[in-house]
């Protein structure tokens, strides 16, 4: 039977009304009518509401023993942890000619406060962002016929080993837009940005600004999250992951025989919290300011009639608005360089910076010690970040800087330490043999520190809008701010409680913080920090490269994110899902083990089926039914699966066509079940397994395999179909582009289909 916290004492407010009642006889016989709201009634009442309680406090004894239990085992509760985002921040001015620095740390007070991370140069400009687009199919049908006056109108002369690519410019990351895949989907597989002047501002003016006054840009970029295939070398430690080779480049125009020619100078990363543009962050880039006599920051015309080959070639993409080509200051532009194979954006753009989910607390007193052992005080917040809090004890007239350990029993006597409770927002300190007891009188003082964090932080696009802004020398910033998110703000969790903590003790107990058996393995990879993992799979002696089991000391991890619902495609972990469950197991799996964190390798499948529905039966209702049973049956993820636990599709279990005729035979308003058949994607179609020797069809998986449903068709009152004609295929997961072979000898040239 289950271990359950005991009761002392079960007796409520009713039962001591009734006991008390029942010993009037006994004690005062001529007490007779003890009715409701007589005066003996009402100080009966009385007393049994002070008894309820008292035995509500006695009830309490178990509970706080427990909780006693778990402040012994040093491991408190896990705080909240604050959600973050980028932000960009622009100048609300018509004429805007000088930039504005601002500092570190500013207030972004409501709906939730949130604080910037990093200084920010606002710049006096706004950023477009564009691609050289390949043309589609359809676009490519109306060019056909004038593809060889454009070849020979924008190709260089004896150029003719050159691939000649017509391409749109195609603005990015507006309204309704979606994600870019920049290696696959440029010609050049370049990101452009163009920096344009606000409408009544000089244009040579900003230039001159741009290039004199030491200013940096700073641009938001922020990775798609995007499946990718799981057996690939991604299950690496995120500072081994290699960078995306990359360069970032300003467009310079130098004048050559009387023509300014643009030319684009390198610009070197100040700073770059992308990790080589792997996950959402800013780069940081110094404009230049040695530029030649003859050099400045330009844009090239793209007035046709000015220049006839504007946007061909290594220029520009052509942008055909005239309002914004004329207050074009110049272009920055991302050149990916290498065998790049992808680079998918959710969003890129300037004046960008980080912010994240904090309140900042000043120097605060927290109280005055009194030279007793085993002192705790209360922080002013819940939620605090260990590694920003600087806690200082009054020695001498003067505050001293004491150090945070995360457990006081490694203290030798005379050190000056703390230990941190994170989530309670409590500072422990020694007792005099493991680490040293504040002086009697010493005053406790916050120097710094930040606290905050939770679900509600994760915000959607757009809630951002109001800062509190202060320039480099912390005066107020009086000129208009425009605060722009284009983004949710992400990764906000609450903090544990007290029954998520029950849950996950007794598993640290059995590992403490190792990977050594399989359970160790599967209950650290459930609880790894900061993503939600659905299912985790141990592969012993797997080696995921070479699909080949029976290796000796490798042991491979097969993890899924958790998804709601039954909808396709299946789930599939992105990169970052990868690195974070990777980087989580890594430091505590034993030296000698060759560990591999991966996703799963799905076999798609299709499924027919023929039913009748029965009568006072809703047809429509009855499909979607069957389509969801059979979804639930074969769906990784618990509460699916075809067993009663419910944990969902066993690896490595064969697909049959007799066991989904069970599940859909079983779904209300089924009348007769007209056939089941089964469909494996085979040489790019879809291929009919017929029945077996044993009557029956079947897809095989193996020991690292599951199945998804990839194509279903359920028809009523005949055969299920024998063929999927017509049928999209299965999920495919992004492929590789060799971008710089690709775009190496590709030469651009502007078109507009819908003109031509």
């Amino acid at each position: 039977m289950p271990i359950q916290p005991p009761v002392l004492d079960d007796r409520s407010f009713d039962d001591l009304v009734e006991e008390l009642v029942a010993r009037i006889p006994a004690h005062t016989p001529e007490y007779t009518h003890p009715l409701p709201g007589d005066p003996g009634r009402t100080l009966i009442e009385l007393f049994a509401w002070l008894g309820d309680a008292l035995l509500y406090r006695v009830n309490r004894l178990p509970e706080r023993q427990r909780l006693a239990f778990l402040r012994l085992l040093n491991k408190p509760l896990r705080p909240a942890q604050p959600a973050r985002g980028i932000v960009s921040i622009r100048l609300d001015e018509e004429d805007a000619t000088v930039g504005q620095r601002l500092r570190a740390g500013l207030r972004v007070d409501k709906p939730v406060p949130f604080r910037t991370l990093t200084e920010l140069h606002v710049l006096p400009v706004l950023g477009h962002v564009y691609i050289k687009r390949r043309p589609t199919e359809a676009e490519m049908q109306q060019l056909d016929a004038l593809m060889p006056s454009l070849t020979e109108l924008y190709a260089p002369e004896g150029a003719d080993d050159l691939d000649v690519t017509p391409y749109v410019s195609t603005p990015l990351f507006v309204e309704g837009a979606g994600p870019v895949d920049v290696a696959a989907e440029s010609i050049d597989q370049a990101l452009w940005v163009a920096l344009v002047a606000a409408p009544t501002a000089d244009v040579d003016v900003v230039r001159r600004e741009l290039a004199s006054g030491g200013w940096r840009v700073r641009v938001g970029v922020v990775p798609t999250d995007e499946p990718f295939d799981p057996f690939t070398g991604d299950a690496r430690p995120v500072a081994e992951r290699l960078r995306v080779p990359s360069t970032w480049e300003v467009a310079v125009g130098r004048r050559v025989d009387g023509d300014r020619k643009v030319r684009y100078v390198a610009l070197e990363p100040h700073s770059d919290t992308t990790d080589g543009l792997n996950r959402a962050g800013v780069v940081e880039l110094a404009l230049p300011t040695g530029l030649a006599a003859e050099d400045l920051l330009w844009a090239p015309p793209n007035d046709v009639l000015t220049d006839l080959k504007a946007g061909s070639g290594d220029l520009p993409p052509r942008v055909d608005d005239p309002v914004q080509a004329a207050r074009m200051v110049t272009w920055l532009r991302l050149r990916l360089t290498g065998a790049t194979h992808q680079l998918r954006l959710r969003w890129a753009g300037i004046n960008a910076v980080e912010v994240e989910q904090h309140v900042v607390v000043p120097p605060t007193v927290l109280g005055q010690s009194d030279g007793t052992a085993d002192q705790v005080f209360e922080l002013p917040g819940r939620s605090v970040e260990p590694a920003s809090l600087q806690l200082e004890v009054e020695q001498d007239k003067r505050y001293v800087p004491w150090t945070q350990l995360a457990d006081l029993a490694q203290a030798s006597p005379h050190l000056q330490a703390y230990s941190l409770d994170a989530e309670a927002g409590r500072v422990h300190f020694g007792d005099g043999l493991f680490g040293l007891v504040p002086p009697p009188g010493a005053r406790i003082r916050v120097r710094t520190m930040r606290f905050g964090g939770g679900s509600a932080g994760n915000l959607p696009a757009g809630s951002l809008k109001q800062l509190r802004a202060f320039d480099d020398a912390g005066a107020v910033v009086n000129r208009p701010l425009k605060v722009l998110q284009p983004l949710p703000t992400t990764g906000g969790v609450d903090a544990e409680t007290l029954a998520e903590a029950e849950r996950r003790l007794p598993a640290w107990l059995r590992h403490r913080n190792r990977a050594v058996t399989g359970q160790d393995y599967r209950e650290l990879a459930r609880v790894t920090p900061g993503v939600r993992v659905g299912r985790v799979e141990l592969l012993e002696h797997f080696k995921p490269h070479q699909r080949k089991l029976g290796v000796p000391g490798v042991v491979s991890v097969m993890v899924l994110p958790d998804a709601p619902g039954y909808a396709p495609p299946n789930p599939r972990p992105d990169r970052r899902f990868i690195e974070a469950v990777y980087g989580w197991l890594d430091p505590r799996r034993p030296l000698a083990t060759e560990m591999y964190v991966i996703g799963c390798e799905y076999v798609p499948i299709g499924v027919t089926v023929g039913i009748e529905v029965r009568s006072g039966y809703g047809r429509d209702e009855t499909l979607t039914a069957v389509r969801e049973a059979v979804r639930r049956y074969l769906w990784p993820l618990s509460p699916g699966g075809p067993y009663a636990d419910g944990r969902g599709w066993p690896l490595g279990r064969a697909v049959r066509d007799r066991e989904i005729e069970v599940v859909v035979a079983r779904v209300p308003g089924v009348d007769e079940l007209l056939g089941v058949n089964l469909f494996a994607w085979q040489g790019g179609h879809w291929a009919w397994r017929p029945l077996q020797g044993d009557g029956a069809a079947s897809v095989s998986m193996t020991a690292w395999q599951l199945p998804e449903l990839a194509a279903f068709t359920v028809v009523t009152d005949q055969p299920p179909p024998t063929h999927l004609q017509g049928t999209a295929g299965p999920y495919v997961d992004p492929q590789d582009v060799d971008g710089a072979a690709q775009g190496a000898r590709t030469w651009g040239i502007p078109v507009v289909p819908e003109v031509c």
